[in-house]
């Protein structure tokens, strides 16, 4: 009897000592895991390192750096449990109800988390972009997993969800360096075409921040029931566009009143039989 409790007792000693044993190479193994992640992804995924060179967007390498640091993450976890002898398939399998569950709860997170997958391999737009999207106009501040955050031009602050934006047609006015400004100006029908024209390309060619390629285009557009109106289209950089906008107005009301050139007001002629 003595016999058999020392082969029990010196059977569990050796469980524990392999049990702790084992356990303490695993805390060894995730501590290292660990460290080595942070060291990779500090050292050979970073900002800095992908800024230098000008094809990397870095909202593009903001959100794989996050890919892949989660990526790098569950592996650790599922190595460390595997080490641990957990029953992978029941863990798995109970794993995969807990998310089909997240999912039918979570189906409008999970539709804007796709759209932000959209979104970063499409590129529509980036950070500092100046979009219109689903009558939302703003200028792109972030991109995150679920939501899109953007700042309108009077300084407010709107959250749109990915999914939205994946989904709807998205006008980019950053996109391209150079921009036209299209505006109408209207004359009396007694005002000289050719003069009109002369002096809405005189002050179109004048303004600093105009292009020259492509020239300035001004023609009469069409007849209205009180009034000439023409067109005016002059290019501009981007950033220039309110700018020339505004000025090209100005300008040219001021233009009109020294030319003598009338900005008629509308008019209706009404006929009377005795």
């Amino acid at each position: 009897m003595n016999e058999f409790l020392e082969y029990i007792t010196q059977q569990l000693s050796n469980l524990t000592v392999e049990v702790l044993l084992r356990t303490v190479l695993i805390l060894l193994f995730i501590f290292a895991a660990v460290r080595l992640t942070k060291w990779f992804l500090r050292k050979v995924f970073t900002l800095e390192h992908a800024r230098k060179r000008r094809d990397v967007d870095e909202t593009l390498f903001n959100f794989f750096h996050t890919a892949v640091a989660a990526g790098m993450y569950v592996l650790i976890f599922f190595t460390g449990a595997s080490m641990l002898k957990v029953p992978m398939t029941g863990f798995i399998t109970a794993l995969g109800s807990i998310g089909l569950a997240l999912g039918l709860a979570l189906q409008g997170g999970l539709s804007n988390l796709a759209g932000s997958v959209m979104i970063m391999l499409f590129r529509p737009f980036a950070d500092g972009d100046f979009i219109d999207a689903g009558g939302t106009t703003g200028t792109v501040k972030d991109i995150g997993f679920f939501y899109t955050t953007l700042v309108t031009p009077d300084n407010r602050r709107i959250t749109v969800p990915n999914g939205t934006l994946s989904s709807s047609t998205v006008t980019n006015y950053s996109a391209m360096e150079n921009r036209r400004v299209d505006i109408e100006f209207s004359a009396s029908y007694a005002s000289d075409i050719d003069r009109v024209i002369g002096v809405m390309q005189r002050v179109a060619g004048a303004h600093p921040l105009t292009l020259d390629d492509p020239a300035p285009f001004t023609r009469l557009l069409r007849q209205d029931d009180s009034a000439l109106v023409f067109v005016l289209r002059v290019w501009c950089r981007a950033a220039d566009y309110w700018t020339v906008y505004f000025d090209m107005n100005e300008q040219m009301k001021r233009a009109f009143d020294e030319a003598g050139i009338e900005i008629p007001f509308p008019q209706l002629d009404v006929h009377s039989r005795d």
